[in-house]
């Protein structure tokens, strides 16, 4: 093994590679146990299905709460996933517990500026990766969304 990385480091790699692939060879064993099967029915029912492990409350950013005030540090127009192309209005927002987010502004038009007031909600976009989270339109610094007069 020692002379197969001294091969390496001195840039043999064809050889080095010639070495590693010689029937025979002791240094095979070892690469041989990075190539993973698929497990079998038996092995799959012994072990029982495996679920996602959800992150605890403490370490989520709302913390469990249903909503959460905080500042809006700046404003962001974020471009959605493939088949969708409107820019969609995002802000990113340190929440009342210090933690960072990035929200969802919904509806048409919005005055958010920095040092601004909003109120968060959860909330995922779909078509957004990363934004988990809504603005709460008509509460503190965020105005409803207006009407259209014709």
């Amino acid at each position: 093994m020692a002379q197969l990385r001294k091969l390496c480091a001195a840039g043999m790699s064809g050889l080095a590679s010639e070495l590693m692939l010689s029937p025979g060879n002791a240094v095979t064993g070892l690469f041989r146990s990075a190539v993973r099967t698929m497990a079998s029915l038996q092995q799959m029912h012994k072990t029982g299905p495996h679920f996602k492990q959800a992150k605890p409350i403490e370490l989520r950013p709302m913390q469990g709460r249903p909503q959460m005030k905080g500042v809006v540090l700046k404003t962001l127009i974020k471009k959605p996933k493939k088949p969708n192309s409107a820019n969609r209005k995002c802000v990113r927002v340190r929440l009342s517990n210090g933690k960072e987010v990035t929200a969802y502004i919904p509806g048409e038009g919005h005055n958010l500026q920095e040092h601004n007031i909003v109120l968060l909600r959860g909330g995922r976009m779909q078509d957004l990766p990363g934004v988990k989270h809504k603005v709460i339109r008509g509460k503190y610094d965020l105005p409803h969304v207006k009407k259209k007069t014709e």
